[in-house]
């Protein structure tokens, strides 16, 4: 028998699940048979497209056999099984990227840790929150040799040969003080009930039964086997058979969530294609959503037969948050990833499935606002993420997508907005560029609140980059007011006469500024600022600059702001009559940086700022 160390992070782990989980222990059931589930699933795709597995025999079930008497527990498959390395890789060694955050994500609260479990695929070192010592011997689907791995959760494992009649797992748990309460029939078929109604495979449960035995008048123990779940393709029964809790039996088990999803959208199409499809939309992120290698979240199926389930093929990026099963009748069974990516039938149920997901939503929005907000809060941003890949789609996410606003607290939709529109108003309007506080009073927004418009707050560090591409919601007009381009609703009659009148200045400013501006001139967008700074069109702003700079784009050309100043403000107004000295262009300077200031970006040079505010600070003070 040889002994092996756990990978650090494996260490780690145990340690954490076994002190950290003990008030929701029964997860490792759940998990346990999760495991068993999948390895018969993938030996019953072997054994339907792979010539070297067609003639094996293959009976799928998963057996838990409970001696109440020396307290242990067994869960037993009849799936692919592993080999000796497999089991090192597998059990050794925390295989998937994304898995060692579960160490940095537990928060301490037992139950959001036993959702982490499940979406991080570390279901079976649930196990030794109720085992010491667990076993494990297994035969790898197509091999002789079976091996038997032992361990006590502690410092390591030990790996052996071991003999097993046929390809599968086998689990055997020496249940400690805290997994005694599991030696029992009755709370063993409760968990199953619970988290594994609806596994595809028949679970048997094999105990001790207390049968009266008329002829001597007692009760005595006989050994029985019973199945304990439904073992139905729940999803390909028609939706007034099913229940509630049908549904939220069935998303537990597939998605490893502890918690109940906000909705769930069931659909059978028949006609030139066959398919089922069974989506649910959980009610709290996964915590990978931001991760490149983020877990996917729907099984694919054909014929009831599960084919994958890590195919990102299936549902746009945007939708990775969303969890289900698609099960066709026109897929071939070995269809693989490289075969999607080219599928006709896959882009035609994928077309479907995104327009019945969206559809469904925008249902849910207006029969459930309270819920749809819910969902918002989780997941509003992968929307916006649709703006931008999904042009197909795009009206549709548009009423979806939710916004901070000047008019109203809390989030608010396009068609409120539009019905919000004052009489003649042509367009509607963004700001873009830092974080809430800092758009919510920035001078952009001056001459909008006197005029009584409204302004979305898109403060999310990916609006700019989405919002740019959009430039209508239906027939308006979509504006950004940090553009220099002036919208028809500021236009001012009096705009030509002021810049005419401030033309001395301006040219005082421009030769002052040089080459740190495109260009200053009269501004129709301020009300109580004296200055601001606006971007063309087509350029990023300020803040869209930074970003791109510190990811990585360091040779990115910076264009040159506009500034623009206020003609009906005092200081503009004493600007205009004053001769050119040195404190007119310390004043104009800072006329500049201010208006930098609140767009939020830092000063190429403070110390020149400081210097400038000092001396204009003491001839301001001397005129007192």
């Amino acid at each position: 028998m040889s002994k092996r160390e756990f990978q650090t992070e494996v260490s780690q782990l145990l340690q954490l699940i076994i002190h950290s989980l003990y008030s929701h222990p029964e997860i490792f059931l759940r998990e346990l048979i999760s495991n068993s589930s999948d390895a018969l699933d993938k030996l019953r795709h072997l054994t339907l497209v792979d010539e070297a597995y067609k003639g094996m025999p293959f009976e799928p079930r998963i057996d838990l056999e409970l001696d109440e008497a020396n307290h242990t527990l067994s869960i037993a498959d009849t799936g692919i099984g592993m080999n000796e390395e497999d089991l090192i890789t597998n059990l050794g060694t925390i295989a998937r990227s994304g898995t060692k955050n579960f160490l940095a994500q537990l928060s301490g609260d037992a139950r959001k840790d036993s959702n982490l479990i499940g979406q991080f695929g570390v279901g079976f070192y649930s196990a030794f929150m109720v085992a010491d010592p667990i076993e494990v011997v297994s035969r790898k689907a197509g091999e002789e040799m079976a091996w038997r791995w032992v361990s006590d959760g502690q410092s390591g494992f030990e790996i052996e040969p071991a003999e097993r009649a046929v390809a599968g797992t086998t689990v055997l748990l020496h249940l400690n003080e805290e997994g005694k309460q599991y030696a029992n029939s009755w709370r063993l078929r409760e968990v199953v009930k619970k988290y594994s109604n609806h596994i595809a495979f028949p679970i048997f449960l094999t105990y001790d039964k207390s049968e009266w035995n008329e002829a001597e008048k007692k009760s005595e123990k006989v050994r029985t086997t019973e199945q304990v779940n439904a073992a139905s393709a729940l999803w390909r029964r028609p939706k007034n058979e099913l229940t509630d809790e049908d549904y939220k039996e069935l998303y537990k088990s597939i998605s490893g969530d502890s918690q109940d999803p906000l909705f769930w959208f069931h659909t059978r199409a028949e006609g030139s294609l066959e398919y089922t499809t069974l989506f649910f939309i959980p009610s709290k992120a996964p915590l990978d959503l931001y991760q490149a290698e983020y877990k996917v979240g729907v099984k694919l199926y054909v014929k009831r037969v599960f084919i994958m389930d890590d195919a990102k093929e299936l549902l746009p990026q945007y939708l990775r948050f969303v969890r289900g099963i698609i099960d066709s009748e026109d897929l071939p069974l070995n269809v693989s990833r490289e075969i999607l990516q080219q599928n006709k039938v896959l882009t035609s149920i994928r077309t479907a499935s995104v327009k019945k997901i969206l559809s469904e939503l925008k249902n849910a929005a207006a029969a459930e606002p309270e819920k749809y907000l819910e969902f918002i809060k989780e997941f509003n941003r992968p929307l916006k993420e649709g703006l931008y890949q999904d042009f197909a789609n795009r009206e549709t996410l548009l009423d979806l997508v939710r916004f901070k606003s000047t008019r109203v607290d809390g989030m608010t939709s396009l068609a409120d907005v539009k019905s919000r529109m004052k009489e003649g108003q042509k367009s509607l309007y963004y700001i873009t560029g830092g974080t809430e506080s800092l758009l919510r009073t920035s001078p952009l927004l001056e001459i909008y609140k006197k005029k009584g418009i409204e302004v979305l707050i898109l403060d999310d560090d990916i609006d700019e980059i989405v919002f740019s591409g959009v430039d209508k919601y239906g027939e308006l007009e979509l504006k950004s007011v940090n553009k220099a381009s002036t919208s028809e609703d500021l236009k001012d009659d009096a705009e030509p006469e002021q810049a005419e009148a401030l033309k001395p200045l301006l040219e005082k400013l421009n030769a002052i500024l040089g080459e740190n501006v495109k260009d200053v001139r009269a501004s129709v967008r301020l009300a109580d600022s004296p200055s601001c700074i606006v971007s063309d069109e087509e350029e990023p702003s300020l803040q869209m600059q930074q970003m791109l700079r510190a990811m990585g784009q360091k040779d990115f050309p910076a264009p040159k702001p506009t500034l623009e100043i206020n003609p009906d403000h005092a200081i503009v107004k004493k600007l205009l009559g004053r001769p050119n000295d040195a404190l007119a262009e310390d004043a104009a300077w800072m006329l500049f940086d201010q208006a930098l200031l609140m767009e939020g970006v830092p000063l190429k040079d403070p110390a020149a700022f400081v210097q400038r505010l000092n001396r204009v600070l003491s001839v301001s003070i001397e005129a007192k």
